[in-house]
């Protein structure tokens, strides 16, 4: 695991390379990782993914109090419960990307498996993502509801507001979300058409091959 510094100029540098790509805008979006004592870096209340400053993160210890930087995103909840569930959890990223929260709002979408099967990256990086219902932003019932999934979801979509990704470390969980939005996209391009999606056999395949966690 590399050093807290080098964690910190990852951590501001991913996220400023999502700001200028259009995936979160504003204030919107945080993002947290593990550190090697066991502590989390995460990304301050208010703040924009453009201009993080990697001295100002917000630092928890490994138990959980708040020890140096300025005060963390109020939806600390949210990045807690998906530490607390998973094990293999070295980094959260939540953003408001806009083709994944449009495609929330749609009717035919399967809260159980956010994703039609479009293309093998998004089953291999994400598997199942389950869509939770709208909660107000920094509500504590969303860390409530990852909760109640034991586990089982390395990612979640919040109805309306924006996806939230959990990976080994701060690169692969980054790169899992830019899948989500860029799968959302497609099933965007794709309404109405009738396209051709990966067979049940296909994506049993791919779940076999890459051990992707794809419960039911």
């Amino acid at each position: 695991m590399m050093n807290d510094a080098a964690l910190r100029e990852q951590i501001c540098r991913l996220a400023k390379s999502m700001f200028d790509r259009g995936l979160t805008g504003g204030s919107t979006g945080n993002i947290s990782a593990r550190t090697a004592d066991g502590g989390l870096l995460v990304s301050p209340t208010g703040t924009s993914f453009g201009r993080l400053d990697p001295g100002r993160l917000s630092h928890f210890d490994a138990a959980g109090r708040h020890i140096a930087g300025d005060p963390p995103t109020k939806e600390m909840p949210l990045h807690a419960a998906f530490y607390e569930t998973r094990s293999t959890a070295g980094a959260v990223v939540h953003l408001h990307s806009c083709h994944s929260v449009a495609w929330s709002m749609m009717p035919e979408v399967d809260p159980d498996n956010f994703l039609p099967p479009l293309t093998p990256y998004a089953i291999m990086k994400l598997g199942r993502v389950k869509l939770l219902p709208f909660f107000r932003p920094g509500d504590p019932a969303m860390g409530a509801a990852v909760r109640g999934l034991a586990g089982k979801r390395t990612a979640v979509m919040l109805a309306n507001h924006g996806p939230v990704v959990a990976g080994k470390d701060v690169e692969a969980a980054c790169n899992a979300i830019e899948e989500l939005e860029d799968t959302a996209r497609l099933a965007i391009l794709m309404r109405g058409y009738d396209a051709r999606m990966l067979t049940p056999a296909q994506v049993s395949d791919l779940v076999t091959r890459f051990d992707v966690e794809w419960d039911d």
